[in-house]
């Protein structure tokens, strides 16, 4: 009995043992993506942390100090830049230690060292040899930053040659040269990032000669910067600080020679906040150049890339306290066209596809294996496995694919090959693993959309709020429809244009004969006097005052049919024009309405008053009611038209309401000089400041309703205090 107990408790041990040794890989991050609304939305993981490589794992003679970049090679070999020891450590792909680089024999024959080190590249391609054959060749670049150099060595470590600070004429007097991280394309030209110029990428040639600047970030005014520099006199411009573009931290090149270049500026924080939420991208943290310098990334997601989209907190995150928009250190290539950026300020990890389409988010600060603490640096290597450095405790983590990651990149590669059956497949099990996956759904549209079959392609673009692909196959269904039923088409335009001409038709007989009848008007009379207004609003609106050809009832009538026509067209719109269903009630939309008139009404009666207008509230009141009529008359028609057009041509609708809004300013505008009989130039003005006044007005009305708020709250506190004690 003893001994079986014993026998028990030595297995309890070795199993409690052995579920500490368990990575806690599982609980260590959550991985998630965004919906059109910014929301997270719980993914399956992609990438689960393998192992840390630090200090301890490595056992170096000197521990690495705060390594700022990592490199991986075609074969595995990792490259780490130590800039405080001043050297470069190479890992084999066990992540063991191969060798360092620091000290050198330049080609004067003459010792030579790093100094600072701050980015590696590697650079493979084939070069032609003297007897025209093609060698595979690898050469590591390293930025010798405080030597103000790239100094260049072989795939053995061997110095191979270097490229001093560049010389033109364009380089600003006393610049500091300073490369932090370049880039080579496949031709040898070398893009460099210098921390301290701010005019953008250095292009030099493959012999280090300068080219140019490629790729600069716009610098960052403030409005009332802008304002103000308006009024300024030539001495005082000169005068004023410049304000120049941010630097870039990072850059990397893809094998057709795109330049891809990160941004994380403190300085510019607020501006990637509102790229990300306006889709601005002047201001986008990452970039893809090509190299003339434009940026040709292609940014199709629902937000373009720039890293955290929910800048109070993440749903999905434990560091709830980070607020603003990311910082991004990094970016790194990885397979069939997908891309990774790093937000240091959360240590997260954002990975895209080709189109601009997020993948993917993981990472996490904390202390668990996969957590980091401050992320600098990340790559691939040639397994696929993603390299994350981690500055502050001088490790990397090596994180796996995943099965759900691996299906992801198959689906891709599938779908890059025109592989279509295959790759529907893939976003069949993508989907089972994942349902909020829009890339799966929009690769499932886009394999009915090659067979033809449009509906369910729609029904797979919508899932994924794809509006230009939810265009295509809606016009393609509209092709045969109109193949189909060509002939009513024709039949149904002659009809709506032969109901409006009969429509107005009758409006005219009916004023005509009120204009003559010397009887008071009835009810229709008046309602359809707004036709002849909207089209002769100088005596129309002099008839509506002073020969009472209107009325209250008639104006509040148009009113509510404006309402109703709002209320319509925000529930009758195709999915096309209303993506996400937006929908307000009829009661806001009466409110929407209803304030902005009255308040344009109050602030022009309170005007006029003082500027011997002639015109009463309810003067002013009725005519604008009346102006309201275009509105009635054909935002109706775009609302219809919604559902016969495609993305393409939703230039039409805007040109209907263009065509809509303006008449209604110029009924508006016109029917207040009319009322007041003003001349044109005090009619402007009185306009200009009845704008102010209604600003004047809400504030007041703010103000007022906040104070009230505060003294019944006051009241409740002191009822509140009097009956507890009284109890």
């Amino acid at each position: 009995m003893k001994k079986n107990m014993i026998r028990i408790i030595a297995l309890l041990c070795i199993l409690v043992t052995a579920i500490g040794c368990i990575p806690a890989s599982a609980a260590a991050y959550n991985t998630y993506t965004y919906s059109i609304n910014g929301e997270s939305q719980a993914s399956p993981d992609a990438y689960t942390p393998e192992r840390v490589v630090d200090n301890q794992y490595l056992d170096l003679d000197v521990p690495l100090n705060a390594p700022t970049s990592i490199e991986s090679d075609s074969e595995g070999n990792v490259y780490l830049a130590d800039p405080a020891n001043h050297r470069v450590v190479v890992l084999n792909k066990y992540y063991q230690f191969k060798q360092e680089i620091k000290t050198f024999v330049n080609d004067q024959g003459i010792d030579d060292s790093l100094n600072g080190p701050q980015g590696v590249f590697i650079w493979e391609n084939d070069v032609i040899n003297e007897k025209g054959e093609a060698v595979p060749t690898r050469r590591l670049y390293v930025a010798d930053t405080e030597n103000r150099r790239i100094v260049i060595f072989d795939s053995e470590g061997n110095y191979y040659d270097h490229i001093e600070e560049p010389e033109s004429e364009v380089f600003e007097e006393n610049e500091i040269y300073k490369p932090v991280a370049m880039a080579a394309d496949s031709a040898g030209r070398l893009y460099v990032i210098s921390g301290t110029t701010y005019q953008g990428v250095i292009a030099l040639t493959p012999e280090g000669e300068f080219s140019g600047y490629i790729g600069a970030m716009r610098a960052s005014f403030s409005p009332l910067q802008l304002i103000w520099r308006k009024f300024m006199t030539k001495e005082q411009l000169e005068k004023q600080p410049l304000i120049l573009p941010s630097e870039y931290n990072n850059i990397t090149i893809d094998e057709k020679g795109f330049i891809y270049i990160t941004c994380g500026a403190d300085d510019l924080m607020d501006e990637f906040a509102n790229a990300v939420q306006s889709g601005d991208t002047n201001y986008a943290p990452v970039k893809k150049l090509n190299t003339a310098g434009n940026d040709v990334m292609r940014r199709n997601g629902f937000y373009i890339p720039a890293g955290e989209v929910n800048f109070r907190s993440s749903a999905l995150s434990s560091e709830n306290a980070i607020t603003g928009a990311s910082k991004i250190v990094d970016v790194a290539l990885g397979e069939e066209g997908t891309w990774s950026i790093v937000d240091q300020k959360r240590s997260k990890i954002f990975t895209y596809d080709d189109n601009g389409e997020l993948l993917y988010v993981f990472g996490d600060m904390g202390s668990q294996m996969g957590n980091l603490r401050r992320i600098v640096g990340l790559t691939y290597d040639k397994d696929g496995k993603l390299l994350v450095l981690d500055g502050e405790t001088s490790s990397f983590t090596v994180y796996k694919r995943t099965e759900y990651g691996d299906l992801l990149i198959t689906a891709i590669r599938h779908n890059n090959e025109r592989r279509y059956d295959l790759a529907e497949e893939d976003w069949q099990d993508i989907l089972q693993r994942n349902n909020n996956f829009d890339a799966a759904y929009i690769g499932l549209g886009d394999a009915y959309y090659r067979r033809g079959q449009w509906n369910e392609a729609m029904e797979m673009y919508e899932a994924a709020y794809d509006l230009e692909g939810y265009s295509d196959a809606f016009h393609m269904i509209r092709k045969e429809w109109v193949e189909d039923y060509f002939i009513w088409i024709p039949i149904v335009a002659i009809a709506a244009c032969l109901l409006y001409v009969l429509i107005f038709k009758y409006a005219h007989k009916v004023n005509t004969k009120a204009a003559v009848s010397g009887k008071k008007k009835t009810y229709k009379e008046e309602v359809l006097y707004a036709f002849h207004v909207i089209f002769h609003p100088f005596d129309g609106y002099w008839d509506l005052k002073h020969e009472k050809r209107g009325s209250m009832r008639a104006a509040l009538t148009i009113l509510a049919a404006t309402v109703a026509v709002f209320a319509y067209q925000a529930v009758g719109q195709a999915y096309l024009f209303n993506p996400q269903g937006g929908y307000s009630s009829i009661f806001v939309q009466l409110a929407g309405l209803l304030v902005p008139l009255l308040l344009y009404c109050a602030g022009n009666w309170c005007l006029t008053t003082l500027f011997e207008g002639e015109g009463s509230f309810k003067d002013i009141f009725i005519s604008s009611c009346y102006s309201l009529t275009p509105i009635i008359l054909l935002l109706p028609l775009s609302t219809l038209l919604t559902h016969v057009l495609t993305n393409s041509e939703s230039g039409f609708i805007s040109l209907i309401n263009g065509i809509c809004y303006v008449w209604l300013f110029l009924l508006l505008f016109f029917g207040t000089m009319t009322t007041h009989d003003f001349t044109l130039g005090k009619n402007l003005l009185m306009t200009i400041l009845t704008v102010v006044c209604m600003m004047v007005i809400m504030f007041v009305a703010v103000l007022f309703s906040s104070l009230l708020v505060k003294m019944v709250s006051f009241v409740s506190n002191i009822f509140t205090e009097l009956s507890y004690r009284m109890s």
